[in-house]
């Protein structure tokens, strides 16, 4: 899709997260994105772009993939109800990949779904207005390099068509190219986030990233920015692999397949399970983040019944879970309880995820707050707890053990909320007598 096996250099951030706080709220509340990877690249199910820059398939036999591209079934409003459906409060959709195709009616050049496939029509723009009519903030995945352009240098992977400083005039062509097209998607759609894509290949400067922010924001001021804009950008995307510690930047979002690949490849149909996607979830939240969760559909515009069942399992629990997931902060950090947790806004309510199928006793350690309630979230079934290893003189709080019976249990995951008598008030020493 997106980087791939190459990971877009960390760049050090330059926007200042105190300015940017108001507009990331709604990031930081939504949790769940949906990413659309769609383009003519489902047509032989290859991978979108990289297939021809890796030289597994020619670049004429990728391209011929322009003549298979009907979009015959596509169904925006459909695509907008499961992603709704879903739970997802955003959606991403490619509106151009590395390969140049347009997904719009762009002037620039003829490479687009409009001029150059059978779907003979421009299909963001009937998405865009479905997703904002069901109340889900719409992005736009925009590829910066372009290896179709014959002014971009680079092309395949061991080619590339000229040295930027042998050619600066070649270079200035492709920036007035690359930058217009973007100023067509921002004008026509007005994307509520854009998703930056390729920005490894150049400097910031050769990008011209910082006129590039000021373009987008001078345009839209609440617009957010993903972290592929050489260090201009409003948050992290971490891709594929799950972090272990949280990312650097304030606000992150883990962007990951359905299965193994980006876009529709029909060969490879190691789907993740609703229990698996439900998991990385819950630990993404936990740690403050979103998670971003791919799909692909067909050229003719169906969505494969996998990914539908996916995301129809992971909405079914979302909405009997909403309130430990959307509108919450980070939770405790790891070491108190073995597993995902997050909190209310003011940290009154603790929130625990307990894998699928957990019963009998859980722990938390180093809580020092006193529970005033229990309950298992979609459930109401109320549970008590028991303060163990609580010594009367010293200030370490004990340990507080709750049983969970198995019929309360969720088919993914349990979530318990605590109700606290205060904000979180965390024990983080190392025992001993007084503490």
């Amino acid at each position: 899709m997106v980087l791939h096996c190459m990971q877009s250099a960390q760049a050090q951030q330059k926007t200042d997260p105190e300015q940017i706080r108001s507009k990331m709220q709604w990031f930081a509340d939504a949790k769940l994105g949906i990413f659309i990877h769609w383009g003519i690249y489902a047509v032989k199910g290859v991978d979108e772009s990289w297939s021809f820059y890796n030289k597994k398939i020619s670049y004429p036999d990728y391209m011929d993939q322009l003549k298979g591209f009907t979009a015959e079934r596509y169904d925006p409003q459909a695509w907008a109800d499961l992603i709704k459906a879903s739970g997802a409060r955003y959606a991403v959709v490619t509106t151009k990949h590395h390969d140049g195709v347009a997904l719009w009616n762009t002037k620039f050049n003829k490479l687009s779904t409009v001029k150059s496939t059978p779907a003979k029509r421009d299909v963001l723009a009937p998405l865009f207005t479905a997703l904002r009519k069901n109340g889900i903030k719409a992005g736009a995945y925009f590829s910066l390099l372009d290896w179709s352009s014959p002014d971009y240098p680079g092309f395949l992977k061991d080619s590339s068509r000229y040295k930027i400083a042998e050619q600066p005039q070649r270079w200035e062509k492709f920036k007035k190219f690359y930058q217009g097209q973007m100023a067509e998607v921002m004008t026509k759609f007005n994307p509520d986030l854009w998703w930056f894509d390729g920005d490894w290949e150049h400097s910031a400067e050769e990008w011209e990233a910082e006129k590039v922010r000021k373009m987008l924001t001078g345009h839209n001021p609440n617009t957010i920015i993903n972290g592929r804009l050489t260090g201009y950008g409003d948050y992290d995307t971490p891709e594929q692999n799950f972090p272990v510690v949280r990312p650097q930047f304030h606000w992150w979002e883990l962007c990951m397949t359905i299965n193994n690949n980006w876009g529709y490849q029909p060969a490879d149909t190691n789907w993740k399970t609703p229990y698996e996607v439900i998991t990385i979830f819950a630990d993404a939240i936990s740690n403050g983040g979103n998670m971003l969760l791919d799909i692909g559909p067909k050229a003719d515009g169906t969505i494969p019944p996998q990914q539908v069942h996916v995301l129809q399992g992971l909405g079914k629990w979302n909405r009997k879970h909403a309130n430990a997931i959307f509108n919450t902060v980070a939770g405790i950090p790891q070491g108190h309880f073995y597993g995902p947790t997050t909190m209310s806004k003011d940290s009154t309510t603790l929130y625990l995820f307990l894998p699928g199928n957990v019963s009998g006793q859980i722990m938390v350690k180093g809580l020092d707050n006193k529970i005033k309630d229990i309950t298992v979230v979609g459930n109401g079934t109320k549970l008590t707890h028991k303060i163990v290893g609580k010594i009367s003189w010293s200030p370490v709080p004990g340990l507080v053990y709750i049983p969970v019976p198995a019929n309360v249990q969720d088919e993914y995951m349990t979530v318990l909320e605590l109700k606290l008598d205060k904000p979180v008030k965390l024990y983080r020493g190392k025992g001993g007598l007084n503490g």
